[in-house]
């Protein structure tokens, strides 16, 4: 298994392998709901406000085309995605620290930072909901610190697997 007293680059062949799978399944799982995101309007602050506190109702209609998110649905998303988030940056940080490409005080923020900007991310969302619209502006750039932090950590470990040590 995983052997903590090596890096990664040293890890035998089967946990390469293994780690290599999980990061592929991983990838996929956090890219699909990247287009999630996406295909929900969520990617600008206009369309993260209505996503959150519902669309205004039209001239022509009395039903508004988003309904605002109830405190139960509130809860729901925050719960879910906190605490998967948290399990993610915990097994990547537990990659992250076995590489030996980014050392020293980069290390130690990349450790730290994805599950700052996933809590700023989804308490902003509470704020969008409940307090003022320009929290969306809150919620989108730790949104994207969270996932390009995820990427880039992610592309490190793979690097790190795939390089092969000097002889």
């Amino acid at each position: 298994m995983l052997d903590p007293t090596k890096t990664l680059r040293e890890q035998n062949d089967q946990v390469k392998i293994l780690i290599l799978a999980f990061l592929i399944c991983l990838v996929v799982g956090v890219t699909i709901g990247l287009v999630y995101v996406y295909a929900t309007e969520s990617t600008t602050a206009a369309g993260t406000v209505e996503h959150y506190r519902g669309s205004d109702v039209g001239e022509d209609f009395d039903i508004p085309e988003k309904y605002p998110k109830t405190f139960e649905g509130m809860l729901l998303i925050t719960h879910t995605h906190v605490i998967a988030f948290a399990i993610i940056f915990l097994i990547l940080g537990q990659l992250w620290a076995m590489n030996s490409i980014i050392v020293g005080w980069w290390k130690l923020f990349f450790l730290v930072e994805p599950f700052v900007s996933v809590l700023i991310t989804f308490l902003s969302l509470w704020g969008i909901r409940y307090v003022s619209d320009s929290f969306s502006y809150l919620s989108i750039i730790f949104g994207i610190l969270t996932y390009a932090s995820f990427y880039f950590i992610v592309l490190i470990v793979v690097l790190e697997i795939l390089i092969r040590q000097k002889q």
